[in-house]
């Protein structure tokens, strides 16, 4: 990587500046056939060594360039030399640089004005024997063509800077974009963790008290409860182990073994026999015509249900409770309530103090619903719960269509 700060002239600015003022000595004696030089070869040679010494600063200064090697080249037409591309070849470097580092109405500017000077030189002042078209269209043909160059080359400069700013805008955009998915995800796992440990730990807790309660007077009740409470343990480590897999990588021993299947709707029955050992008696009903969600609502559905469930037997003397599932056309209400029990073990509220409500809220936005929580007029707490449901296949194919 070259350590030459930006602004200062490069070694092949000097071999380019020294070739240049080479050709300045050709270029100053070059006239027609049959025709005598009719002005001494130095002053060109002179012209086109200022000239060349005027491109040093070119990169920082291409106006300053472009006046100088232009007015270099309306004196040598002055002073009667045949304007060839040896004596223009500064200025038309000059009038590149210019349109490759700035606009094109600049550039086009400087070029046009230097053809109108050039061509007016040349028609009063030009070598007698030059025929009229060169006179017009030489300058014009010399002066423009380093300026188009010039400026597709800075329009390709400026594409190609423009492909590699959006290139590295779709980078960040993507790291960005999973950096939001891999946040959502451990907030995803976070609840699921959440739900499982408090659920089946809430259970243990009161199954544990009920075993140490009935295990001096009513020991078969006390071995019943144990079984209840190895079946709660087991069961919460199995769904543990299911969230906790899914923080594992591709690669782990385990990533080629069948997972067990998510909990949903399906379960409900399973869930609420589970609340039983804790003194917790739970109804499930269903109201109109049962329809599939989709897996993430599906697993939404349950945890909103064993979370409001949980919070009944932490934070209430209830010993009922009742789901009820209502199929909608494009909708499943969910209503979790509880007779709310007498006195309250803690009291509860509706708002967002808990981690178990605001999880409620989240899960259910995700999946595109919405949650409502508070106490009922008659005693009790209540969690409603809406989801949506996916569109309806219309027309089946075993079915007839109506005439």
């Amino acid at each position: 990587m070259s350590s030459q700060p930006p602004g200062l002239p490069r070694p092949a600015d000097a071999v380019l500046g020294a070739v240049l003022f080479a050709c300045s000595f050709p270029g100053s004696v070059v006239t027609f056939p049959g025709q005598e030089l009719g002005v001494p070869w130095w002053p060109g040679v002179v012209l086109g060594g200022i000239a060349c010494a005027a491109l040093i600063p070119r990169r920082t200064h291409p106006r300053r360039a472009v006046l100088a090697t232009l007015v270099c080249a309306v004196a040598a037409s002055a002073l009667g030399y045949l304007l060839t591309v040896l004596l223009l070849a500064p200025l038309m470097l000059a009038l590149y640089s210019l349109a490759a580092t700035t606009d094109r109405r600049t550039a086009n500017t400087y070029a046009f004005t230097g053809i109108a000077l050039l061509v007016g030189t040349g028609l009063i002042a030009g070598p007698p024997g030059e025929p009229l078209v060169l006179k017009l269209l030489g300058p014009a043909a010399w002066l423009l063509l380093p300026t188009s160059l010039g400026t597709v080359n800075r329009l390709r400069a400026a594409y190609l800077d423009a492909v590699q700013a959006r290139a590295e805008h779709a980078e960040r955009t993507r790291e960005e974009e999973a950096r939001r998915r891999v946040t959502e995800e451990r907030m995803r796992i976070a609840r699921d963790l959440h739900d499982v440990v408090a659920h089946h730990l809430v259970l243990a807790h009161l199954q544990a008290g009920a075993v140490a309660r009935q295990l001096p007077a009513r020991p078969d009740e006390a071995a019943r409860l144990t079984a209840d409470l190895a079946s709660t343990t087991a069961s919460a480590l199995r769904e543990l182990r299911a969230t906790v897999g899914l923080l594992r990588q591709a690669d782990d021993d385990t990533a080629g073994k069948p997972r067990e299947p998510r909990p949903g709707l399906a379960q409900l029955p399973e869930l609420a026999a589970s609340f039983r050992g804790a003194g917790l008696e739970v109804t499930v009903s269903t109201e109109g015509e049962p329809r599939p969600l989709t897996a993430g609502a599906d697993l939404t559905a349950y945890r909103i249900v064993q979370e409001a469930l949980t919070n009944v037997t932490k934070h209430a003397a209830a010993g009922t409770a009742r789901v009820r599932l209502v199929y909608a056309d494009d909708r499943l209400a969910l209503a979790i309530t509880d007779d709310g029990g007498v006195p309250p073990r803690r009291p509860r509220s509706a708002g967002s103090g808990g981690y178990g409500l605001i999880g409620m809220r989240e899960r259910a936005r995700s999946a595109g619903g919405r949650v409502w929580t508070g106490h009922r007029p008659h005693g009790g707490f209540e969690v409603v719960t809406e989801l949506p449901l996916p569109p309806r296949e219309e027309h089946r194919n075993d079915e007839p269509h109506p005439v």
